[in-house]
């Protein structure tokens, strides 16, 4: 087995974090069958150490039908063959901790997959035996059941209660595939104890908790429910299924795992909550840290983004946590493309269809793009970042329909828009089979324009958008100190705002030059001639 090394202190390097998402399976593929693995990532060390960034995110590793893009977890406690083995996991640990980098893996605590060996033994136990307790389910309505047990819509299709063939029902708030814990029982929660020191032992830094609002239900009366928008969800704690106060003795107790590290071991929630009820999730005696999305539905223009920028400043400030900046991830279309929306488009009809691809100006987005990387690693906070965004990569839109493997462009009838756009393996090289990635195709069709945005194509180049981050992160961390922040100017088209012994960080969302503000431009995301800030562009400036 590989040696491990674990990094030292200091315990909150996590609150001013610069976060790599590394999605597995589209990152690097070391054995050329076409599904990135453990080997490719390790290949790519030094890549991500030249980044500078201080920790890297790994999205589900796990074993794994790929119902659901890895979050239908069959073993919370081991390495998909398909990717790699614990060994390579552990060689994984120690070449990144060997560079300073930590490394955060995603926990899948809400449900399971189905081919999971709790499942699979509750399919073959009677309705009401422990096995079946260990998930959620129920008797159907009708004369003979043949109805769900209640008008409960999942995320990924109109049901989210399938039947089994003894007649019961269970519970499933995504896939079919991705059957809902009971986290009612003892044994639910002390597992999932045992596979948090099961990472933790082996050097992982910290978990991303995907779904950390879900866990704990309210099945009596059994819930009916039509849509997922953050806005149904209550902000005194009594859904029936999100973000119910009952979580916090679950993550009081992670916490407590959590502290026997040293330094501890971090957390940070995917919760989509009212802002009200984020404190839950990041509080010191909970996870920690708990994304902030709220630039993701934010319009591009300074009105949205000082509304945001000051509600999650002072958030940080009441709760003693820290923001964490996302502008893409995974799930969601690439800011590079997003950002050339036209204003006041409805983000969500573009996903009704595949085929509706709004006026998208790639210059402008990517111009936007950098802006608002720039704007967020200036903040007060964490930023985390997702594999590409630092190459400038759009979103893919063209996927034929064969290729899709989202589940949700099956499960809504070819009629919502596919995550697979923004899951497109990596570029690593101008031409080549899959452009570098592997050597054997890649698992999601990669554009032919890929190679121009490829490593290779920008790896040195003045002016790159690749060197661009590269800069902006070195010198974001020579530029750290206290956790001041105050706005210099705010209208209808600039935000300029100062940090810390004088950084200021201008940006300009509007179309025309503005003048620049006095002192040392230290990092520009656009040309400039000293005197103008060009429109939709960021500076950093030493006052």
């Amino acid at each position: 087995m590989a040696s491990r090394t674990f990094l030292a202190g200091p315990a909150d390097w996590w609150r001013t974090a610069v976060v790599y998402q590394v999605y597995p399976r589209s990152f690097a593929d070391a054995n050329g069958d076409g599904i990135g693995d453990l080997k490719g990532i390790i290949s790519r060390a030094d890549y991500l150490k030249s980044l500078g960034v201080d920790a890297v995110w790994m999205s589900p590793f796990y074993p794994s039908e790929l119902a659901d893009g890895g979050y239908d977890v069959a073993n919370y406690r081991d390495v998909d063959p398909k990717i790699g083995t614990l060994e390579e996991f552990d060689q994984l640990i120690h070449e990144f901790h060997e560079r300073n980098i930590r490394v955060i893996v995603d926990i899948v605590p809400n449900h399971t997959s189905d081919q999971h060996p709790w499942f699979q033994e509750a399919l073959a136990s009677e309705p009401g035996s422990p096995a079946r307790n260990r998930y959620i389910f129920r008797d159907g309505r009708g004369e003979n059941g043949e109805l769900p047990p209640s008008d409960l819509a999942s995320h990924f299709s109109p049901l989210a209660w399938t039947r089994v063939p003894d007649g019961q029902w269970y519970m499933h708030l995504f896939a079919k595939e991705q059957p809902d814990l009971n986290w009612d029982l003892p044994e639910i929660r002390e597992d999932f104890l045992k596979t948090l020191r099961f990472w933790s032992d082996r050097g992982v830094d910290g978990f991303r908790v995907d779904v950390a609002h879900a866990l704990v239900k309210n099945l009596d009366p059994l819930p009916s429910r039509s849509g997922y928008t953050v806005d149904l969800i209550p902000e005194d704690g009594t859904d029936p299924l999100f973000d119910r106060d009952d979580l916090q003795e679950i993550y009081r107790e992670w916490r407590a795992v959590f502290n026997e590290y040293d330094p501890p071991r971090i957390a940070v929630a995917e919760s989509w909550v009212p802002h009200s009820r984020k404190f839950l999730y990041a509080s010191p005696d909970s996870l920690g840290q708990v994304f902030n999305f709220d630039l993701v539905a934010a319009e591009w223009g300074a009105e949205d983004y000082k509304k945001v920028v000051d509600q999650n400043v002072e958030f940080e400030r009441e709760s003693g946590s820290s923001s964490t900046w996302v502008l893409s991830n995974h799930d969601i279309i690439r800011h590079a493309t997003r950002l050339a929306f036209p204003r006041g488009l409805d983000q969500s009809a573009w996903y009704e269809t595949k085929r509706f691809d709004p006026d998208v100006d790639v210059e402008l987005g990517l111009r936007r793009a950098l802006a608002g990387t720039l704007h967020i690693l200036g903040l007060p906070g964490s930023t985390y970042i997702y594999q590409g965004e630092e190459l400038g990569l759009p979103e893919v839109l063209d996927i034929p329909d064969e290729d899709m493997q989202d589940p949700t462009w099956e499960r809504y009838g070819h009629k919502s828009k596919s995550r697979d756009g923004c899951r497109v393996p990596l570029p690593w090289t101008r031409s080549g089979s899959s452009f570098g990635f592997g050597s054997n195709g890649s698992h999601l069709p990669q554009p032919q324009w890929f190679g121009d945005y490829s490593v290779e194509a920008q790896d040195g180049v003045d002016g790159s958008t690749l060197e661009l981050y590269r800069e902006a992160i070195g010198l974001r961390n020579t530029l750290l100190g206290d956790n001041s922040f105050r706005w210099i100017r705010t209208d209808d088209s600039v935000l300029h705002y100062e940090r810390n012994d004088g950084w200021q960080v201008i940006t300009n969302f509007g179309d025309e030059p503005v003048a620049m503000p006095a002192g040392e431009v230290l990092i520009c995301s656009a040309e400039h001639d000293g005197n103008e800030l060009p429109g939709n562009a960021t500076a950093w400036l030493k006052a």
